[in-house]
């Protein structure tokens, strides 16, 4: 059973930035592909990033194409999300979640496992 467990949230300014680290403990991380799942208040959960189990093949949502870096580090069994140019909009409850079969969208049904997510909140 893979666990994942999210880290580096925080409450930061309008234009800092934040690193997530997506952490997976009991398999090998590079079995799955990754994606960085994000819900705001009030709103339903939405992709964000996805990476391939290489790591050589990424995608993103176009609102944080350019801002937002995904990347993993197999060895370490780890996958980030660094998150520049941080936008109020960019609030949200952030997870990463484990898949089979690499995609640019959010679908419940395909996630294996999930995290618990860590919390980002940008003021203004």
């Amino acid at each position: 059973q893979v666990q994942l467990v999210e880290s580096g949230g925080g409450l930061v300014q309008a234009g800092a930035s934040l690193r997530l680290s997506c952490a997976a403990s009991g398999g090998t991380l590079s079995n799955w592909v990754i994606h960085w799942i994000r819900q705001a208040p009030g709103k339903e959960r939405d992709f964000v990033a996805a990476v391939s189990r290489s790591g050589l093949s990424t995608d993103y949502v176009d609102s944080v194409k350019g801002r937002f870096t995904i990347s993993r580090d197999n060895p370490k069994n780890m996958v980030y999300l660094q998150m520049n140019s941080l936008k109020p909009e960019d609030t949200a409850v952030y997870y990463c979640a484990a898949l089979l079969n690499y995609n640019k969208r959010y679908n419940q049904g395909e996630y294996i496992y999930w995290g618990q997510g860590t919390q980002v909140t940008v003021s203004s």
